[in-house]
């Protein structure tokens, strides 16, 4: 018998990052940590394996990243879950209104408090990526997933409603992620990331088994040629 493939969707939540484990494309286990790194340990990092995280990974010297354009123009109401991500510069500021006039300054438009919300996971993340198997991270957005699992088509109701939880769950679900009700000590975590979460983990089996599209096709790459895309 050949190994076992083992991949991770990873999820920023509040306090840290909540993680679903799969095995051969079936749930295995949800963990949930304050730091990422802890989570980039096992064997999904290991030859083979692949980690798909909710986060921007991969930055621009200038303009605006494609991946995020081209993700909300196919989700049509819920583009709302996408933001754009404005060049590394404005990043590495350590104060919002100082990266709001950096933003302004490279790009013409502002940033939202919202997005500067992911200031501190976006640079742990892209952190990440000078580390010893940083070349099996990929970047992932839950609703692209979802959209992918529904048929590319969007869904009608947003996640943390009963109804766009219940629609996640069974979508997964059919592609043979089966939540279960106990998920131990990441049962803490809120119910719309740990669905993100399992949608994360099922592109990374795609991307494992060469089967995942990307946003755009092909991926942009960044002034290093390192590739910037949203991978489902």
């Amino acid at each position: 018998m050949g190994e076992c493939e083992v991949v991770l969707g990873i999820d920023a939540c509040p306090g840290g990052w909540v993680a679903v484990e799969l095995r051969d494309g079936l749930f295995a286990g949800a963990s949930i940590a304050t730091g990422l790194r802890s989570l980039l340990q096992g064997p999904a990092t290991g030859p083979g394996g692949v980690v798909a995280v909710d986060m921007p990974l991969g930055l621009l010297d200038t303009g605006w990243r494609r991946a995020d354009a081209d993700a909300a123009a196919l989700l049509g109401r819920m583009r709302g879950s996408v933001f754009r991500v404005p060049p590394r510069a404005v990043w590495q500021e350590e104060q919002y209104e100082a990266a709001n006039r950096r933003c302004r300054d490279l790009t013409g438009a502002g940033l939202s408090r919202q997005s500067w919300g992911l200031a501190a996971k976006l640079r742990e993340a892209n952190d990440r990526l000078g580390d010893t198997g940083g070349d099996r991270l990929f970047e992932v957005h839950p609703e692209v997933s979802f959209w992918a699992l529904n048929g590319r088509t969007p869904l009608p109701h947003r996640k943390k409603s009963w109804s766009g939880q219940m629609t996640r769950r069974s979508l997964l679900a059919a592609a043979g992620i089966v939540l279960p009700d106990d998920l131990g000590d990441a049962g803490r975590a809120q119910p719309d990331d740990v669905l993100d979460a399992a949608a994360a983990a099922w592109s990374a089996h795609r991307i494992a088994q060469g089967r995942a599209g990307c946003l755009p096709d092909p991926p942009q790459r960044d002034e290093r040629g390192r590739p910037i895309a949203i991978w489902y």
